[in-house]
């Protein structure tokens, strides 16, 4: 499972792939909260930043932009939402480096990163796939480095709770309506978890998270390895 994961590609289905863009513009207030997930980042110059599930690079471009000394790596399974992502790079003008593989077997080094995004992505993973794809975030991240994700969260109201019911049939959105997705964030060892913004879509209810790996000592403390 962990080098084969339950992969389930945009909107369900890959001849939409080609449409991943502009339904998305219309599905979400996709920049806010794109925008919003970088603000709460605070990246500063020289940093490395990865964006695991990049899809089609918005984000990851939208991160070089607003920081453009950045070490900017961008990672999906779908080989061709990341041809759309390369040409939308290249026509920016952005050295980004994209790559190929899973989130739940990240093929970098142990501690390479300061700021680790995933945007939309985790529910596209069975549970077992997103406390594989968390603990891998950690053991990416360098001790005070800070993960950072916009995905499906608890309803609040009963507009958003009538929503869920839908989409749980179509992806695997029944953890996040639980909100569970804190619990298997902390549970992977990241420290303080927090939600930092939530959004009311017509797919349901959107919310930001900000999450941060302890430094050494506390790592120590804990008893947790980043290995």
């Amino acid at each position: 499972m962990k080098n084969s994961p339950r992969y389930i590609p945009a909107f369900h289905f890959h001849w939409l792939t080609r449409w991943y863009d502009p339904i998305m513009r219309r599905l979400f207030p996709e920049s806010g909260i794109k925008t919003a997930l970088i603000a709460q980042a605070r990246i500063q110059p020289s940093q490395n930043v990865l964006d695991v599930g990049c899809g089609t690079g918005t984000l990851t471009l939208m991160i070089k932009q607003i920081q453009p000394d950045t070490g900017e790596n961008g990672l999906d399974m779908n080989p061709q939402i990341l041809d759309i992502a390369r040409r939308k790079a290249e026509q920016a003008g952005e050295p980004i480096v994209l790559q190929q593989g899973t989130a739940t077997c990240l093929p970098y080094l142990n501690e390479s990163f300061d700021h680790v995004f995933a945007s939309l992505m985790l529910h596209h993973l069975t549970r077992e796939d997103k406390q594989q794809a968390l603990r891998e975030a950690f053991r990416v991240l360098k001790p005070g480095g800070e993960l950072h994700i916009a995905d499906f969260g608890k309803p609040h109201d009963s507009v958003m709770r009538l929503i869920s019911l839908v989409m749980r049939w179509a992806e695997e959105v029944h953890d996040n309506i639980l909100g569970l997705l804190p619990v298997f964030i902390a549970d992977a060892g990241f420290h303080p978890v927090e939600e930092t913004a939530r959004y009311r879509t017509v797919v349901g209810a959107i919310a930001l998270y900000r999450a941060c790996k302890p430094m050494r000592n506390k790592l120590r403390m804990h008893g947790i390895a980043s290995e």
